[in-house]
């Protein structure tokens, strides 16, 4: 047994005290879709729904004697933080990015009470890592990084000691969700290379990947907040020491409109809520198709952090991915009866989800921006046709982001 591995094991042991392990559930659904043994790690079930409070409770229990703990989270670490102040009797500092979900606000309040004080600033999550430890250097405290510590690290191993012991033998696969790293490299320290590991980043937040291209930490131009709980810009130095060698081939990148259509069918078929972040490693199954035929996979489910606000969202991204709804501009003729030869057009599974008359854009014709839903992808090839066929002049801008974000 190596030191890390003795020390992670300590550290699961600890937090009984404060926290019970979360499940390792077999997913028979899941299971029978890709012919192999498929377990879900539920840290989604943990009492702040995420897995951050592991590495905050390892890392404020070995800070004996400090009274103030400074943060800067997008929400998940912010609520871990949270509830180990309170547990610990200590204040905390935490900073957040304003475009932070309100359901991660009132939770990390909730979770922090009277020894937590929340100061949101900036849009992304690196704006309040800067603001904490400016904080830190003018007024003190102990700053408590959401992944690039080594005691947060150690933390969150305790995972890996859960699943082998729960499991009773190590997976064959581990699919890992990875945002700075801290969760990816304490069970990659843990389990070692005795296991096979695929770390799945969202496409607009690949920091890992970029790390491993380039052979050393870099900072993405830009970073799509919408998997808030793994949009990080920049890999943690710590933590990108030691993934360092896990190689591209075994990392997976997953588009933002995707990972909506297995929200909703974790929610739909299984009754399981799951953020973003948190349906990464479910979402990468895709991906691995036949390679995990007959396997032992475990999925860590990392954050059921979801704001139901941002349902319609999820549901209007993942029609779109699926194919099942258009957006278009459509030139209608203005005359009477020009609506009506549109409508006759449409098939008996369709419907009209937005129409908005735009403008005249001639004298004898005007913009509609129209909306469809339907039930298969195959029934716009029908619909387009006709359109075609008599003549109407169209303009297909669902993909088209720069059009859609204006008028949509």
């Amino acid at each position: 047994m190596t030191d890390f591995q003795s020390r992670a094991r300590a550290a699961e042991e600890a937090m009984r005290a404060a926290f019970p392990e979360t499940p390792l559930l077999r997913n028979d659904h899941l299971s029978q879709l890709y012919g192999a043994d498929i377990w879900l790690k539920r840290e989604d079930l943990s009492p702040v729904r995420s897995y951050k409070l592991r590495g905050a409770f390892n890392a404020m229990r070995k800070q004996t004697g400090e009274a103030l703990f400074v943060a800067a989270s997008a929400g998940n670490h912010a609520q871990g933080v949270a509830w180990m102040c309170r547990q610990f009797d200590v204040k905390g500092v935490i900073f957040m990015p304003v475009t932070t979900p309100q359901q991660k606000i009132r939770k990390t309040e909730m979770f922090g009470g009277a020894n937590v004080e929340i100061r949101l600033i900036g849009d992304y999550f690196d704006d309040c890592l800067h603001a904490a430890q400016a904080f830190v250097a003018a007024e003190g405290g102990h700053f408590l990084s959401p992944f690039d510590d080594e005691d947060v690290i150690e933390g969150q191993a305790s995972v890996a000691v859960e699943i082998e012991r729960q499991l009773g033998r190590l997976p064959d696969l581990m699919v890992v969700p990875v945002g700075g790293g801290g969760l990816a490299s304490g069970l990659f320290s843990y389990l070692g290379t005795g296991v096979q590991y695929t770390f799945v980043e969202p496409l607009g937040g690949a920091c890992l990947r970029a790390a491993l291209e380039a052979g050393e930490p870099v900072a993405l131009p830009r970073v799509n907040t919408f998997a808030d709980g793994a949009a990080v810009a920049k890999i943690g130095e710590k933590t990108f020491a030691c993934l360092r060698d896990v190689g591209v081939a075994n990392t997976l990148t997953i588009n933002e409109d995707r990972l909506c259509t297995t929200m909703l069918d974790m929610l739909n078929v299984e009754g399981i809520v799951l953020e973003p972040a948190g349906a990464l490693s479910v979402d990468a199954l895709k991906d691995l198709g036949l390679s995990i035929r007959g396997r032992t996979v475990v999925c860590i489910t990392s954050g059921g952090n979801f704001d139901f606000e941002r349902l319609p969202e999820v549901k209007e991204r993942a029609q779109r991915y699926s194919g099942v709804k258009k957006y278009f501009i459509l030139r209608l003729p203005q005359r009477p009866g020009a609506l009506k030869d549109f409508l006759n057009f449409l098939g008996p599974e369709d419907d009209i989800a937005r129409f908005e008359y735009l403008k005249k854009s001639a004298r004898n014709f005007g913009s509609v921006l129209i909306g469809i839903e339907t039930a298969r992808p195959q029934n716009f090839q029908t619909l387009l046709a006709k359109l075609d066929a008599n003549g109407f002049t169209y303009q297909d801008i669902t993909e088209d982001e720069t059009v859609a974000q204006f008028v949509i």
